[in-house]
């Protein structure tokens, strides 16, 4: 069983950056694909950046150029840096891995405030 724990939300003025950091605990993951998701109020949870066992990586359209998935497996650890914040950028942020046979597993989430 993989526990994710997210840290580093907060409160940010616009066009601010922030640094998302999920730790890992119960494995190693350097098999693992490692995403980040959002959530924000009345909206579903959303796909914003991924990374692969390789290191490729793949982002939502709405925070390509902005924001940046890294991992480093010998931390057991998975960041995300958030750069030139908007408002909409505004939700939950949630972890998540997907290991073998598809097996996921979700931290208990961040929260990021933009906001003036």
């Amino acid at each position: 069983q993989v526990q994710l724990v997210e840290s580093g939300g907060g409160l940010v003025q616009p066009g601010g950056s922030l640094r998302l950091s999920c730790a890992a605990s119960g494995t190693m993951l350097s098999i693992y694909v490692m995403s980040w998701y959002r959530q924000a109020p009345g909206k579903q949870r959303e796909l914003v950046a991924l990374i692969t066992s390789t290191g490729t990586t793949n982002y939502a359209d709405s925070v390509k150029g902005r924001f940046t998935i890294s991992r480093d497996n010998a931390k057991n650890m998975v960041f995300l840096q958030m750069n030139s914040l908007k408002a909409e950028d505004t939700a939950v942020y949630y972890c998540k891995s997907t290991g073998p046979f598809s097996v996921s597993s979700w931290g208990q989430g961040t929260q990021v405030t933009v906001s003036s």
